[in-house]
């Protein structure tokens, strides 16, 4: 009797490794393909598209409704809205919480992800490596088991590393070695990443573990860049130059490759650190990879479709004018998120006294307004069915600085990362009714400004805790 299909969920459909993996499990598995732009996209025999935002919770409940598997193929390095203030690791969190809290409410039996290899070479981490082991704590936290395979540089026809080498080997007539061309990788090939993947599938022997996995070489980015110019029949003069920093070299990249500088930087930032599988982490049958270097990078060279000449036809759309702005801030020992938002609305009339003054009506609505003006500046309005003690949610419902017609989804958040005392302090699709040039200049400064002096408040709460503001979760 054949054994019924089980319902994998693709986060992360869109991207390269995902469209690739989809090929790969829809022989034996029905695929949830989720995409940010999913309704833009035709199903297929087996694959099931839909539009998730896994920036909002119930988006990232309804995507996963009736999943067995879910694999999270997510990373937050590019901006999301047309002005994202904070950095990739506080996003990073967020994405993470949502899908974690997600799979736990639609019984998801498993998750699997797609990381990078953490090196023990006692360094400190760099912000990217760093921002991929808390994922992995995120996503194990509400009690689905996790499978992560960690993977170092990728060779495939597209994604972030290989792509930027490539360019760097055919722009460059020769080749600036810093440092960190003397640091040893091992790169693997996407087939052999997708297979990992596939076997994990449903494999209850690799609950709760982190597998490494690499190709059958071990190698500097100096020798792989060799090789791969080799591949594309190029001889670019190598020059050593030892005393290019990682700063210059972020630059020197950047410049070369025309790649976004929100990508670029934290991948130069973790080359310092050997990306060799760990013998602790390794998993025989899981891995080891088949293909080489020079194998895999002709593979993909190959598979780059030419571009089609012929007249531009430019898409237009819609200017969406939406904010999204993350913050980390610390939450006080014994301290939750509800109380946190609280806190945050009593603080901000304190510090800003007399000029602000805020109201709250029935522990629901939350009005933040400006001394003589009976108008408030922003209106909030508290979500308690959305809301846990971990999480406070408001939706921004009304006042002058925002569009009230286009802010249909726009909320503020604020969200205790699972095992630490801070917390993440989040404004979404958030709409502004003044011209955007000035708030851009004015309002969101402002608000950046605001909480850089809220995370110095709470940063000193063990040593001055604010005998006025005593309080207990």
């Amino acid at each position: 009797m054949t054994e019924p299909r089980k319902k994998v969920v693709v986060a992360g459909a869109s991207g390269y490794i995902g469209r690739n993996l989809m090929k790969k499990l829809v022989k034996n598995h029905d695929i949830i393909a989720l995409s940010r732009n999913g309704d833009d996209k035709e199903d297929e025999t087996h694959i099931h598209w839909k539009s998730c935002d896994l920036y909002s919770l119930i988006d990232a409940e309804r995507g996963l409704e009736g999943a067995d598997i879910a694999v999270y193929l997510v990373h937050s390095m590019l901006p999301s809205a047309k002005l994202t203030q904070g950095s990739f690791e506080d996003m990073d969190v967020i994405l993470a919480d949502n899908f974690a809290q997600a799979a736990k409410k639609q019984g998801v039996q498993q998750i699997i992800y797609l990381s990078g290899i953490v090196p023990d070479d006692g360094r400190p981490l760099s912000p990217h490596l760093r921002s991929r082991l808390e994922v992995e704590e995120i996503l194990g936290a509400y009690g689905t088991p996790v499978t992560t395979i960690r993977a170092g540089l990728i060779v495939g026809p597209s994604g972030s590393s290989f792509p930027i080498l490539k360019n760097l080997v055919k722009r460059l007539p020769f080749m600036v070695l810093p440092r960190w061309t003397r640091t040893k990788t091992q790169p693997i090939a996407l087939p052999d990443v997708l297979t990992t993947l596939d076997k994990s599938i449903d494999n209850r022997e690799l609950a709760g573990k982190a597998v490494d996995v690499g190709g059958p070489e071990v190698m500097t980015y100096e020798e792989m860049m060799a090789k791969l110019a080799a591949v594309m029949n190029r001889s670019p003069k190598m020059i050593d130059v030892p005393f290019l920093t990682i700063q210059l070299s972020k630059l020197w990249v950047r410049l070369v490759t025309g790649s976004p500088k929100e990508m670029v930087y934290p991948l130069i930032e973790s080359l310092v650190h050997p990306m060799i599988v760990q013998e602790e982490n390794r998993v025989k049958g899981l891995s080891e990879g088949s293909i080489t270097f020079e194998e895999a990078a002709r593979a993909a060279l190959e598979e780059e479709a030419p571009k089609k000449k012929g007249r531009f036809k430019p898409k237009f759309s819609p200017i969406q004018q939406d904010v999204r702005s993350v913050q980390r801030i610390p939450l006080p020992t014994g301290h939750s998120a509800d109380w946190i938002a609280k806190y945050y609305v009593r603080w901000l009339e304190r510090v800003l006294n007399p000029w602000v003054k805020t109201t709250v009506f029935d522990a629901s609505h939350c009005r933040i307004g400006v001394i003589f003006n009976r108008t408030p500046l922003l209106e909030l309005t508290y979500a308690a069915d959305r809301s846990t003690r971990d999480r406070a949610l408001y939706y921004i419902s009304g006042g002058v600085l925002a569009d009230v017609d286009k802010n249909e989804r726009g909320r503020l958040e604020f969200r205790k990362i699972p095992g630490k005392n801070e917390a993440i302090v989040a404004i979404h699709d958030y709409m502004p009714s003044i011209p955007w040039f000035f708030y851009k200049y004015t309002q969101a400064k402002a608000h950046l400004l605001v909480m850089h002096c809220f995370r110095r408040h709470l940063e000193k709460w063990d040593t001055t805790p604010p005998l006025s503001f005593r309080s207990h979760a």
